[in-house]
């Protein structure tokens, strides 16, 4: 049995400890998805997950996936790859975009859970500088990869990233990941462990692990300053 969260109501999550270990995660239905709800959840370590076409539902998975800056490595495939790419690496040059990029069906996905509300609400983020993009282009000015995520003090939050060229978002996520930890980022959230992102460091903490490192990287006060082009 999960909580029913009240829309009409101040974002009020019940506590992590609740989540349902099947399937891993499960916390709450129901709610909305704004700003303020966005901000309230990820705090606590909590993010909403579903298909567009069912109710909100609300997740906190144990144990976590997250990449701090000393576990930090770029894979030598990768690093292959940049050199002898000619791949330009932005930021919040094409936010919208890229969210509407990372919501297009996958091979290995038959839905996707990035809903127009979800792409509102991450855009008016974007726009107060909460939410940030990374666009990778090439030769011609193609959008060929990218990711997307939210900011809380020192801690990021990756949401979703999406390849049209191979090694696009690998490339993407390997150049602007120095420049987040070298602005005051100190942990990326990456919610759940996956062979690409295990290979640039990822390492997996229990949940009260990571909910002291959210809490205090959370706390801080940092201003991301990333410059429009990284490569």
């Amino acid at each position: 049995m999960i909580d029913w969260l009240d829309e009409t109501s101040l974002p009020r999550f019940p506590s992590t400890g609740k989540a349902l270990s099947d399937p891993n995660g499960l916390l709450a239905a129901g709610g909305v998805v704004s700003p303020l709800w966005i901000d309230a959840a990820y705090r606590s370590g909590i993010f909403p997950w579903n298909d567009p076409d069912e109710v909100r539902l609300w997740w906190s998975p144990a144990p976590r996936a997250v990449i701090r800056p000393q576990d930090f490595r770029i894979p030598r495939s990768v690093k292959k790859a940049m050199n002898r790419s000619n791949f330009t690496v932005t930021t919040n040059l094409a936010f919208e975009s890229v969210m509407h990029a990372c919501a297009q069906p996958r091979d290995y996905e038959a839905g996707t859970w990035i809903s127009d509300d979800i792409v509102e609400t991450y855009t008016r983020l974007n726009a107060c500088g909460r939410a940030v993009s990374v666009e990778c282009w090439d030769g011609s000015g193609m959008l060929c990869g990218g990711f997307y995520g939210l900011t809380i003090g020192a801690a990021f939050f990756g949401e979703s990233m999406f390849s049209r060229v191979s090694d696009a978002s690998k490339i993407a996520f390997a150049t602007a990941a120095p420049y987040l930890f070298d602005s005051g980022i100190e942990m990326i959230d990456c919610q759940m462990k996956t062979d690409h992102l295990g290979r640039f460091g990822l390492v997996e903490l229990d949940r009260g692990e990571f909910e002291a490192l959210l809490a205090k990287n959370a706390a801080k006060t940092s201003q991301l300053n990333l410059p429009g082009v990284l490569r």
